[in-house]
């Protein structure tokens, strides 16, 4: 199979080192060519979680430097949300006949590139896989995570088992028949626990300690799930039910509500937010493919969606060097529940 690899940071630098070590036969694609030859100069090293490994021969270009005589099988999108959204176009140019595209990115953007590009070209997948990048080149790995694919149609097909025979050389990779339920299931999460997070500069668990982030979770989670469930989702269990018990009345239900809300703490709640690191380095978030497709996907079925709106403005305004992410985002935010509480009584 012959494969590129798009995006050498955390992500795409540790699976990349991991595939070159198992001789899986990649290619790296940079962002441009002071990066490919800086790339070229360091090689690739990874440690933590899965043992060291470095990868010294890299055979890596410019994305612009990929022309007609470079056909591949498989090109992994391995950049930030709204870069893979701009490079799709580009790289489809590349795909050998039968070939496919597949993004792991949070959100929403496998569907947006099936729309735009066509379903065929475009597999579904997403990463539970913890890496840092120390510098170009260096990587930690913090968990040992795997990468989830499939069909977005559903069902497994031999493109989608092709593709995790060979990306299992090098790490883990698991198949689902329902693809976009599973990415649902976890958009779901990133909407609660990672901008949540970034918002107030905390982690899940921290923010659970107080009334604010508790009311602030239950109502951008519940929020998410009711869009989920009213465009036809069928969501797939991961670490835990993405069905909160009792839902949707909660009646009677809320001790199991409570076991429930431990039980996601204790999967997530420790991780520091990928959209905190965006913050402190002044990067743009992938908000509008996280709180922010939520919105846009409420607003077409007709499910009210204010908390998410609430939080992907905030999230725009930290952007901009507006507002920063402090505890007291958290307290704005459940104001404007109990505000929009009284406004409906």
């Amino acid at each position: 199979m012959r494969i590129l690899i798009v995006g050498i940071g955390a992500l795409g630098g540790t699976i990349a080192a991991r595939a070159i070590r198992t001789r899986v036969p990649v290619r790296l694609a940079a962002r441009n060519t002071d990066s490919a030859k800086a790339l070229r100069r360091s090689g690739l090293r990874v440690s933590g979680i899965g043992g060291e490994v470095r990868a010294d021969a890299v055979d890596v270009a410019a994305i612009e430097d990929y022309g007609k005589g470079d056909q591949f099988d498989l090109i992994l999108l391995a950049t930030k949300a709204q870069d893979a959204l701009e490079v799709a176009p580009y790289v489809v140019g590349l795909l050998a006949p039968g070939g496919a595209i597949l993004p792991i990115q949070n959100g929403g953007v496998a569907r947006v590139l099936a729309d735009r590009l066509g379903e065929d070209k475009i597999l579904g997948g997403f990463s539970n896989l913890g890496a840092t990048m120390v510098e170009p080149g260096v990587y930690e790995q913090k968990n040992a995570g795997h990468l989830l694919i499939g069909e977005l149609a559903g069902g497994v097909s031999e493109r989608v088992a092709r593709v995790a025979r060979t990306l299992g050389r090098a790490i883990e990779v698991k198949v689902s028949s329902n693809l976009t339920g599973a990415i649902w299931s976890k958009l779901l999460i990133n909407c609660s626990v990672t901008t949540l997070g970034a918002l107030c500069s905390q982690t899940m668990r921290q923010y659970m300690e107080t009334e604010a982030g508790k009311k602030v979770f239950r109502r951008t989670y519940e929020e998410a799930l009711s869009v989920a469930l009213a465009i036809g989702t069928r969501l797939e269990r991961l670490a835990v039910d993405p069905i909160p018990p009792g839902w949707p009345s909660n009646f009677g239900a809320e001790e199991h509500y409570e076991s429930w809300v431990e039980a996601v703490i204790a999967f997530y709640g420790d991780i520091k937010p990928s959209m905190l690191q965006d913050f402190e380095r002044g990067r743009k978030t992938e908000i509008d493919f996280i709180n922010g497709y939520v919105v846009t996907l409420g607003h077409e079925s007709g499910v009210p969606v204010h908390m998410n709106a609430a939080i992907t403005g905030v999230v725009r305004q930290i952007e901009r060097g507006v507002l920063r992410p402090t505890r007291e985002r958290m307290n704005e935010l459940a104001d404007q529940t109990c505000e929009r509480t009284r406004d409906s009584i």
